[in-house]
């Protein structure tokens, strides 16, 4: 399980993964290696799944945001296969959730402009047959964070983090 030392460090982590390992120890009352280590098992017991940089949308011409919601009449394993394969191959799309309700897919989209989104729906509606498709295009983002809320990790039965060493 989780405790509160390592929500503290993930807080932290979650903010600025380039922080050196030192400073987290400081700032959450660790020495160096017994934080570098609770680290290494969050990351082997996949609660730390990854360390990225997060870019700016706009600095990298990928400013505008579309929602797109995909509704199907096809439900058999072999057309999910073929959808699933061909939103992977576009890296316009930065989500994919299949959905409940009566939208069957919801794709987020990263394009410079309209005619970016144009030239992907096509590419998209080329590689696989979809009943609908409607897009919502993003006026203003007010909110955005990869930062997820801790308040509930310690509430997890079966993430066991191994702190034995």
């Amino acid at each position: 399980m989780l405790d509160e030392m390592d929500i503290k460090i993930l807080r932290i982590l979650q903010e600025d993964c380039t922080r050196p390992v030192a400073d987290i120890g400081k700032e959450v009352g660790l020495s160096t290696t017994p934080c570098w280590r609770r680290i290494q098992k969050l990351e082997e017991a996949g609660v730390i799944r990854r360390r990225v940089a997060i870019l700016d949308a706009q600095k990298v011409n990928a400013g505008v945001t579309v929602f797109v919601s995909i509704k199907t009449d096809k439900h058999s394993h072999q057309w999910l296969e073929k959808f699933h394969s061909a939103v992977a191959d576009f890296p316009e799309v930065v989500e994919f959730y299949r959905m409940s309700g009566d939208v069957d897919y919801l794709l987020r989209v990263a394009v410079p402009d309209i005619a970016a989104y144009d030239a992907f729906y096509k590419k998209l509606i080329g590689r696989i047959e979809i009943a609908k498709v409607s897009s919502a295009f993003a006026m203003e983002q007010i909110k955005y964070t990869t930062v997820l809320p801790l308040q509930f990790a310690t509430m997890i039965a079966g993430t066991k983090v191994d702190r034995s060493e």
